[in-house]
Formats: structure tokens, sequence, C-alpha cells
């Protein structure tokens, strides 16, 4: 059985394409580690499940088109819509040659601590619907605010103690509040 910690999300489906089952889908990953037969994993009933690529073809930079095995028709493909895929953390790590990998989601439960601002809040979840991905932190003053991931920003992490510091611009949190 798979588990949370083995996992890496690295897309979701969209919507459905026609009528031979083949979903729409946008991922963080290149054409080229789909075709490496790594499966990509959805969380269906709360488990985590493994489904391969019968075909995959680019549609945008960051979308193609997918027909997973097993999935031949429209009415099958729908299951899948909006559901997010996930990759093996060791295929996902090895793809990107990084043992180290830190994504964006990794971070989620960590506590935002700025230079000038101090204790911003703890990080709630990740919003990367955009090409701007974004922390979504709840605030001591239990406000949720959004905050851009950029290295610009990050002054050190400590993994230990689930902390993140920043130095963030002047005014970037008074947009929050308009």
């Amino acid at each position: 059985m798979i588990t949370k910690q083995e996992i890496l999300e690295i897309g979701k489906f969209l919507k459905t394409h026609a009528l031979r089952g083949e979903l729409n889908a946008m991922l963080d990953v290149d054409i080229d580690y789909a075709e490496e037969d790594h499966p990509l994993i959805v969380e269906i009933d709360g488990i985590f499940v493994p489904f391969y690529i019968e075909s995959i073809r680019t549609k945008g930079a960051e979308t193609f088109l997918i027909k997973l095995k097993g999935v031949d028709n429209q009415e099958e493909a729908q299951s899948f819509v909006n559901r997010l895929i996930y990759g093996l953390r060791k295929d996902v790590e090895e793809y990107f040659g990084d043992e180290d990998l830190e994504l964006a989601s990794d971070f989620v439960g960590y506590e935002l601590i700025d230079e000038e601002f101090g204790p911003i809040g703890k990080i709630e979840g990740i919003e990367d619907s955009t090409s701007n991905v974004l922390f979504i932190v709840r605030t001591l003053t239990d406000e949720e605010i959004f905050i851009p991931v950029a290295d610009e920003f990050i002054v050190g992490i400590d993994d230990e103690n689930k902390i993140i510091r920043t130095e963030l611009p002047s005014g970037l949190l008074d947009i929050n509040h308009k």
C-alpha cells in the first residue's frame, strides 16, 4: 500500500477529452517523466492507487492529454476530473536529480516568521492554480492570507522546528487586507 510519505504532488486532472477516456491534465513534470513508465498516483476512497499511462501528448506548456491504461471511455475518465496527481517520491526526486527536493507542499504546517514583522502565522496549504505558487497562511488573528513562494523572500528553513524565516517586501502583507 502506498503511503502519503511516499508520494509528491505533481499535477491535477482538469477535465475529460473526447470519448476514448483521455484526460486533460496539468503536470509539473515533462512528458519524458511520464514516458519512463512512472505511475501516476491518484487518491481514490482514501487509498493511493497507481495508474499507468497508455498514451500521452502535449497540449500546452504544462498541459497534456493523457490516456490511462484501463480507462477506456468518457464515463470512466470523469471520475478522475479535479483529482490531484501524485508521483512516487523516489521517482520524482530521481527525475529532478535532487535527493533533497523540496516542494512547496512539503511546508504545510510550518510557522512563517518574518525578519521585520515577526510571527505571521502557520502555512495551511498551497495555492498553485496560477503560475505564481502561494502559501496559504492562517495568521495569528485567524485571517487567511497569501504569501508568494519565492526563494528571494526565504531567509532560512528550520525543518526540525518547522519554521520558515522570511524577509518579505514592504507592503506585501498589506495587499492581503484590501
